[in-house]
């Protein structure tokens, strides 16, 4: 089941210490500059929260504990955005005067339109 599929539960908690519990924290070799040390350590922190199925990956840093520090910062904004509650859309209804307004618009376009129309010869 796909995390678009999984009925969501709220508000996802995001507290550090029960976070790591929900988290499963894979450790990688990153990409890109930094020379020799980057290349041959395993410093790139990628955590899956397993409720929510968000993932987050952090790679910035040489040290695996401050990249560590950095994904649990990303996923605990993550977490807070969709734990975020939207306001319901108030449908609003269209003013007397716009309707109004609107109606005047049509029929002026509409007198423009008709006369467009070919020429009438002169009745002399």
């Amino acid at each position: 089941m796909t995390p678009a599929q999984r009925p969501r539960q709220r508000p996802y908690s995001i507290e550090r210490d029960v976070l790591e519990r929900e988290v499963v924290i894979e450790a990688f070799r990153s990409g890109g500059p930094g020379g020799q040390h980057r290349n041959v350590t395993d410093s790139a922190v990628r955590l899956r929260h397993l409720p929510s199925g968000v993932r987050v990956t952090a790679a910035d840093s040489r040290s695996q504990a401050r990249n560590k520090d950095t994904a649990f910062a990303r996923l605990i904004e993550r977490l807070r955005a969709l734990n975020r509650v939207r306001k319901p859309r108030v449908p609003t209804k269209v003013t007397k005067s716009a309707v109004e307004r609107r109606i005047q618009t049509k029929k002026r376009h509409q007198t423009v339109k008709r006369r467009r129309g070919p020429v009438e010869p002169d009745q002399s």
